[in-house]
This record gives structure tokens, sequence and C-alpha cells, in this order.
């Protein structure tokens, strides 16, 4: 429920009390009361990429004691420190083969809403206006939105791969090219970068690169074609990024924030950096005051090189953790499911790497549950495929088949989604 609030942000919908009630602060709330009243035993998945978040969270809030505009802090604080608590409780809470499933499904239901939403209302309109998110959300702005969008579709096509019924697939399908559409609506550049490298490398870790690519190569000049001029000519305005005042306005910003770095190189600015005082400081241009408009500056300016180099970590300490689960996963065809769903994860996280390059998405939900999902499906694949109970097993009885001794363990979480 807290993954649907956060990530689909449905209260900004409706209209009256409900717009600006708290429904995240009481799931959360909810959420906590029954983990502390469970008689579960919690089994928490510690890993690389776990550590080095927690380092990078205990990080966070040692640069804010030292922030620059700290009493400006709060708000920014609590709203991260929030989304990395629930963040932790995913890690230990999803650990089964359909917690995984479910997961996924919601991720993909929650943003490719509005994938859905605007490539729709990119079709009609003809792409002459842009596609926005949620307000007063993380994805609000056309930026972040299309960035979510891309990182999105990965998933729609894991789930389109391993889900049986036929009207389920022809749904994400259409699902995902109606999300590609809304991507180019948003009239992003930084989406479009993204976009482009999200496809190729989706490409690339296709089984099916023939068919996948013959699928490409002729939706995407249909696409192309909905969009006006004035949108060609914005995507074009990339090769000339020294006469775009909007490019200039990222550059100055990026700049403020390395200045901020080079001065405060430890704990960087804190949270809220991008006001006048610190502009005037900082930046080349003091008067051309902007967002860091890209998740590596932001992570620079506000936590320093030391919370630049921890972010880094736990993104690639990510990554390697996906290799694993493909390596591992290869060995057995019951468990082909969980090399997919890596292979869509790393491609996802591609697209987040490249569009974050130009929005500042640092303390975006949707790149950390994938975390939740790469740990709680390597974990199971690590316990399942190389558990001290199958080794034992296999000592004894050295004639049974590893793949039957698998399944009896296997206790009905890792049934196949199908394809």
């Amino acid at each position: 429920m807290w993954v649907w609030i956060s990530m689909m942000n449905p209260h900004r919908l409706a209209w009256g009390f409900a717009y600006n009630f708290p429904f995240g602060q009481v799931i959360a709330i909810a959420t906590l009361v029954g983990v502390v009243l469970s008689k579960e035993k919690i089994r928490f998945p510690w890993s690389a990429p776990v550590v080095f978040l927690l380092l990078l969270v205990v990080w966070m809030n040692i640069t804010t004691i030292f922030a620059i505009n700290f009493d400006l802090t709060v708000v920014q604080w609590q709203r991260v420190m929030k989304i990395q608590l629930m963040t932790f409780l995913a890690f230990a809470l999803v650990y089964r083969r359909d917690q995984i499933k479910w997961l996924v499904w919601l991720l993909v239901i929650s943003v490719g809403f509005f994938g859905v939403k605007g490539g729709v209302f990119t079709f009609l309109g003809g792409g002459e206006n842009r596609v926005y998110g949620p307000a007063e959300s993380f994805i609000a702005d056309n930026n972040a939105m299309s960035l979510a969008l891309v990182m999105i579709i990965p998933l729609m096509r894991y789930l389109q791969i391993h889900t049986a019924n036929k009207w389920a697939r022809y749904g994400l399908f259409v699902a995902m090219a109606l999300s590609a559409v809304s991507v180019l609506g948003s009239h992003s550049r930084g989406a479009f970068l993204a976009l482009g490298a999200m496809i190729f490398f989706l490409w690339l870790k296709s089984s099916k690169k023939f068919a996948v690519g013959i699928v490409l190569l002729a939706l995407t000049p249909i696409a192309l074609g909905l969009m006006p001029q004035k949108w060609t000519s914005r995507m074009e305005s990339i090769e000339n990024y020294e006469q775009d005042l909007s490019v200039q306005g990222r550059f100055n910003a990026w700049w403020m924030t390395f200045n901020l770095a080079k001065d405060r190189p430890i704990v960087g600015g804190g949270f809220e950096i991008y006001e006048p005082n610190v502009y005037q400081r900082y930046a080349p241009d003091p008067t051309d005051i902007h967002s860091a408009h890209s998740l590596y500056f932001q992570m620079l300016g506000e936590h320093g090189f030391v919370g630049l180099l921890l972010f880094l970590l736990l993104w690639i300490s990510t990554w390697r953790v996906g290799n694993n689960i493909i390596r591992m996963s290869a060995r057995n065809k019951d468990y082909i499911w969980a090399g997919d769903l890596s292979r869509a994860i790393q491609v996802s996280l591609v697209g987040y790497a490249v569009g974050g390059t130009f929005v500042n998405m640092g303390y975006f939900d949707l790149p950390y549950y994938e975390i939740v999902l790469l740990i709680a499906t390597y974990m199971l694949l690590k316990k399942e495929l190389m558990g001290p109970t199958v080794t034992a097993r296999s000592s004894k009885e050295p004639s049974l088949n590893p793949s039957l001794a698998v399944r009896r363990l296997d206790n009905g979480v890792s049934e196949r989604l199908g394809g």
C-alpha cells in the first residue's frame, strides 16, 4: 500500500480533503506497528548494496547537521528519511517469489498509469503539449515524469515475457508503446537521450534480438512522426547547447555544486542549497538560480565527495548483484525469471544513469525499490540453489537429481509467472 501511495500519488488526482490528506503517513505508521507486533521473525538481507545504502543514509544525516541552510532542510530531510525507512522495511519484508512478483506489478501499475494516460494525451493532442506527472510529487515535473517512464518500460517488458494471460501480454505491449510516446510527449531532451540508451540496452539484453529489433525499427518512425515541428526543433537544439539558455542554466547549477563541493569537500552543503545565498557565493551567475538538474551534481553539492562516492558505490554494487543473479539463474531453467528480472532492472538503471544526468532524482523511490527486488531475488536464489540444506542432501544422496532437490525445497515459492 505504501509503494502504491508513494509511487502513484493517487490522492493528487482527487479533490477536497483527500488531496492533502496524509495517506502515506497513516500507511507508514500502520506498517511499522504491524512489523513491531508481528510474531514472524524478521530476516534482514545484509549485502553490499544494503550496507552502502545504510552508510549513505547515515551520511545524509551528518551532512544535514552541517547544512548551510539548516533551517530550510527539515521538510526535505523528513521526505528523504521517510522514503529510506520504508525502503529498509521492504528489504526485510520482501523475500518470497510471490512478493517479488507483486512488487513488480505494483511499480508497473503505479507509474505505468501515467505512461498510458500521457501517451493517449500525446496522441490526441498531436504532441503539442507536454506530459506532466501528479502535482506535488517526485514526478510532477515533465523531466522527472519522463525519466520514471523510461525506467518502468523494462519492467513492463519483463512482465510481458512472464505473464501467461495473452490479453495481459497485449495490454503490457500497448502500455510500453504508450509510455514511450509519453516520454516523447514530455518534450524532455534528457529523457529522449535516456529513452534511446534504454532501448538500445533493452535490445542488447534481449534473447530475441532480431524480433525485438524489427519491432523497434517499425515503431520508432511512427512515434517520431507523431511529434510536431517544435518538438523536433527542441530535440535538435541538443547540438547547439551553447546558445540554449536552459542548458546554460544547468551548467551554472553544476558549477555551483562543484565549487561548493570544493569549498566543503567532506560534507557538502546539505539539503536545500539552491538558494540565493549559496548561488551568490558559488555560482558563476548568481542570479540564475536552478536546482541541480543532475542527480550526480545533486549528491555532490548536497553531500560532498563522500556522499557522491557512497552513491556511486551503491549502484555499482547493485549492478554486480544483478550480474550474480544472471549467472546463478543460468544454471537452472526454473529460475529463468530471476535472470530476466535482473536484466530488466539493469536496463532500467541504464535509463536512470543517463537520464539522471539531466534531472535531480537522487532520492526518487523507484530505483531504491529496484534494489529491493534485486536483493530479494538474490537471497532467494542463494537460499534455494546454494543453501546448506541442498548441500547436505546432495552429499547424503549422491544419486538424487539436484534440480529435484531444489524443487522439493521450493514450497511453491518459485512458481513461474509464465512465458
